[in-house]
């Protein structure tokens, strides 16, 4: 496999890069420790960050289960082999084979915390969607209400997650129980297998935006990534599948000059701001597909309406139906300061949110930002400015979301949709290997010494 490392570094002795990589991960380690210190200190003298073992929502509780051979085969397959099959397997395999790759990888963690714990009652708990299935028997009688269950103290609120979202979240599980998919773990694998295929969807979106070689070093990064942990059984795992295709539709439609694209990107992007609230920042994202396929928008400008036309049809359904999105908003904000978000402090959680940041994407992808930002600077090599582009996009829409105050802590699910298109900033390490290795063993340590919330 030929090592195609970044044309900015060509003039750089290789020892030099190395270690600027390694100070990069180092960096990230020391954030982490930093934040497990600190955050630990706070919670044994203050009480106010209402997590176990921060900055992850997680309890120390050093396990194994039915899936740590699994898990450890995996990453030793992926470590050996994982470099060489991406560069030689057919491209029209290739995204199967990373969305087959992730599911399995996501199934392995899932499961050395049991299939009870790991993967059927996640989304049982007390704060979880699951619980107001039965409220749903009229949907569109429980979208017109939905407000007024938002903030706490109304009569029969919602549980935490439901009230923190739109609900096309809660809309879809209802509709998995109305077909017979009902229960936690139908619901459990739902969300493991679509999170899954967000590998598929960058990857795709890395060909046409960047170019294929780059997609296929990304590979392995994107699928072996420590986030894996949460995308097992996490509804923000659904989230940031949906995200992911709505942008990898988008990067189709302005490479190829296709309105069917655009409005398969619409639909999904219509359908991810009614998922999530704070996913309305994939736009940020989703400006730097346009830049990057700027050409093709310039040639078709169809496309643009087609998108438009596309991004409309979710929230017309819903407000038809009743449900006021910024409305609904508006309450969460008050829902959110009554609960624990007006308690953690702000002055913690915007330093160690990114500190989960760096426990979900791993060493290599700290190392990977930093090659990223020198190639934005330089501009030496187009595929890897265009990949910094993207990758530098995704970081942006973090940071916002981390100086909004709105996600303080937990942010190692909320964030797992931005955190899928950081991942390819790994494409152009040199020893892929020795960076896979890191990525698998810290995702290996977290499941296996921490018993995470999600």
């Amino acid at each position: 496999m030929i090592d195609r490392s970044p044309h900015t570094d060509s003039a750089r002795p290789p020892s030099a890069v190395a270690r600027r990589d390694l100070l990069a991960a180092l960096a990230a380690v020391l954030l982490v420790t930093a934040a497990v210190l600190v955050g630990r200190h706070l919670q044994d003298t203050r009480h106010t960050l209402f997590v176990h073992w921060p900055p992850l929502y997680a309890d120390w509780a050093p396990h194994v289960g039915p899936g740590t051979p699994a898990a450890l085969l995996l990453a030793a397959g992926a470590v050996a082999y994982g470099p060489a099959l991406a560069a030689r397997l057919s491209w029209r395999a290739l995204p199967w084979a990373a969305w087959a790759a992730s599911a399995a990888w996501i199934f392995s963690l899932a499961l050395i915390d049991g299939w009870h714990t790991g993967i059927a009652t996640r989304l049982t708990t007390r704060n979880e969607y699951l619980r107001v299935i039965g409220r749903f028997h009229d949907i569109p009688a429980a979208l017109r209400d939905f407000d007024q269950h938002i903030v706490s103290g109304s009569p029969g609120n919602w549980p935490a997650h439901v009230a923190g979202h739109p609900p096309a979240a809660t809309v879809t599980f209802v509709l998995l129980d109305r077909i017979g998919l009902g229960g936690g773990a139908w619901a459990g694998t739902w969300c493991a297998v679509l999170g899954a295929s967000a590998s598929a969807a960058v990857l795709v979106a890395l060909r046409v935006l960047v170019d294929e070689p780059t997609a296929r070093r990304a590979a392995p990064f994107v699928v072996f990534a420590p986030a894996a942990v949460w995308l097992g059984a996490s509804a923000d795992a659904y989230f940031a599948a949906v995200a992911a295709w709505a942008l990898a539709c988008l990067a189709l439609a302005v490479t190829r000059r296709s309105p069917l694209w655009a409005a398969a990107s619409g639909l999904l992007s219509g359908l991810t701001v009614y998922l999530s609230y704070g996913l309305t920042l994939i736009a940020l994202v989703a400006l730097a597909v346009l830049w990057l396929g700027r050409a093709g928008v310039r040639d078709r400008p169809v496309l643009l309406v087609a998108l438009v036309a596309g991004l409309a049809v979710v929230p017309v359904v819903f407000t038809l139906l009743g449900f006021n999105w910024w409305s609904g908003y508006h309450l969460l904000v008050i829902r959110y300061y009554q609960g624990v978000g007006g308690i953690r402090p702000y002055g913690y959680w915007i330093w160690a949110n990114l500190a989960c940041a760096a426990v979900i994407t791993g060493p290599a992808t700290a190392a990977g930002l930093g090659r990223a930002g020198s190639s934005l600077v330089r501009r030496g090599d187009p595929a890897a400015t265009r990949l910094a582009l993207l990758t530098g996009a995704a970081l942006l829409a973090l940071l916002v979301a981390d100086v909004s105050g709105m996600s303080k802590a937990e942010t190692e699910r909320i964030w797992l949709p931005f955190a899928m298109w950081l991942l390819p900033a790994c494409a152009y390490l040199p020893g892929p290997r020795v960076w896979l290795g890191a990525q698998a063993v810290t995702a290996l340590l977290v499941n296996h010494l921490l018993l995470t919330g999600w």
